[in-house]
């Protein structure tokens, strides 16, 4: 199985490309999204750490958004409880699809969060700061101070370039993105 591992900024599309390369997913974001739905040992977990912002169950977004904002440190704590429950995920999701001759990791701190092996395919998906922002502005939940401190934990484009033996152009238009998609995926079967 070869594991293919896309990179980029916070909405440059890495989903859509993950989702587009025709291959099983592992989506780290629906992940956590589904433990602050259904994982009570989640909540309690977090509730006893962050008493005062997480307070119900199903987590709401708002709590987890309030108390990235309320403290600093904060986001860190939600990383080391919740992280630990998508890894076990994320090692289900390769066991189940072991015979699969490719997988594809759409995980946005694969690299920070050192899950990534020596012989994983890295796509950096590019894209323009300017229409990173057009359409996360556009998301009920953005919020800029919050954008700021995800980006901070993240390694820099520069870096993820890279290390990245692809990069794919994205300007947000069906038509380019697909065939910039396809392009890689000649190159990674040959």
């Amino acid at each position: 199985m070869i594991r293919i591992g896309i990179l980029g900024k916070i909405g440059s599309g890495k989903s859509y490309v993950a989702n587009n390369l025709g291959y099983p997913v592992f989506d780290a974001d629906y992940e956590v999204a589904k433990l602050y739905k259904k994982n009570k040992t989640i909540y309690l977990k977090l509730n006893k750490t962050l008493p005062t912002t997480i307070k119900s169950f199903p987590i709401e977004k708002r709590e987890i958004i309030d108390a990235i904002l309320q403290k600093k440190s904060n986001l860190k704590k939600i990383i080391k409880i919740v992280h630990a429950e998508v890894r076990k995920k994320m090692n289900f999701f390769l066991k189940q699809n072991k015979n699969k001759k490719f997988v594809v990791l759409d995980i946005p701190l694969l690299l920070e969060n050192k899950l990534n092996k020596k012989g994983d395919i890295l796509i950096f998906v590019n894209s323009k700061k300017s229409d990173i922002l057009k359409k996360l502005t556009k998301r009920k939940t953005f919020n800029k101070v919050l954008l700021n401190k995800f980006e901070k934990i993240q390694f820099s484009s520069e870096y993820k370039m890279k290390k990245s033996n692809f990069i794919i152009k994205n300007d947000f238009t069906k038509k380019t993105i697909s065939i910039n998609i396809k392009d890689v995926l000649q190159k990674i079967k040959q």
